[in-house]
């Protein structure tokens, strides 16, 4: 975490407070935020997603914010600042990139295919997550056309939808990780397989374990 994750939270949050009071608010660094706990409406963000490419120099960094209603993303925006690209969507509304409409890239077999591959995991189980991880990175390495790690789960969605790459997996996740991004990919059509799915159900009441999320 650095300053300018915090500061950009408390400047989305803030804002976020004045224009939509009524509706809950997670971020990342500071978690919750507002009288309105445990509604079935929240915000999510995570104010810099590649927190250590940020503080690397360099650009593969965003900031993600989703509307969650019912335990379901319905509304994503990601930024990329140092790239001039912004996306969103919503649901049944497509998906676009500073106005212009995305499409994915075709279908390719698996050796003509570019995957994109979240971070390693950090923390309490992150052996057993890195185990799988490292299994899965040696796996697609001898079968995919390229395996690629950007280091942000926002930015792997995003250009999934925009056809950067055919696909992505990522084994270790939080809702301000994952919402925006995947109504990005779920507004071109991007199918989405998730196993032990608890990322954003019970936002405003409890924690959030959501683990694989393959497209």
């Amino acid at each position: 975490m650095t300053d300018v994750d915090v500061a950009v939270e408390r400047r989305v949050r803030d804002h976020l407070a004045g224009r939509t009071p009524d509706i809950d608010f997670l971020g990342e660094e500071e978690g919750h935020a507002g009288p309105n706990r445990g509604t079935s409406r929240c915000w999510t963000l995570d104010p810099i997603d590649g927190t250590l490419n940020y503080a690397a120099g360099s650009p593969l960094c965003a900031v993600a914010l989703a509307l969650v209603e019912g335990g379901q993303p319905v509304l994503g925006v990601v930024d990329l600042p140092f790239l001039g690209a912004r996306y969103w969507a919503t649901n049944g509304g497509g998906a676009f990139r500073n106005g212009e409409v995305i499409r994915v890239a075709g279908r390719a077999k698996l050796d003509q295919a570019i995957v994109a591959l979240g971070d390693f995991a950090v923390g309490p189980g992150a052996d057993r997550l890195n185990g799988l991880q490292l299994r899965m990175a040696a796996l697609l390495a001898g079968r995919a056309l390229r395996v690629r790690m950007l280091g942000s789960s926002a930015i792997d969605l995003a250009w999934l939808a925009d056809g950067k790459h055919h696909a992505s997996v990522t084994l270790s996740n939080r809702p301000w990780d994952m919402a925006a991004g995947v109504v990005i990919a779920r507004g071109r059509g991007v199918r989405l397989r998730r196993r032990r799915l608890r990322v954003f159900a019970g936002l405003g009441v409890g924690p959030h374990r959501g683990r694989r999320i393959a497209a």
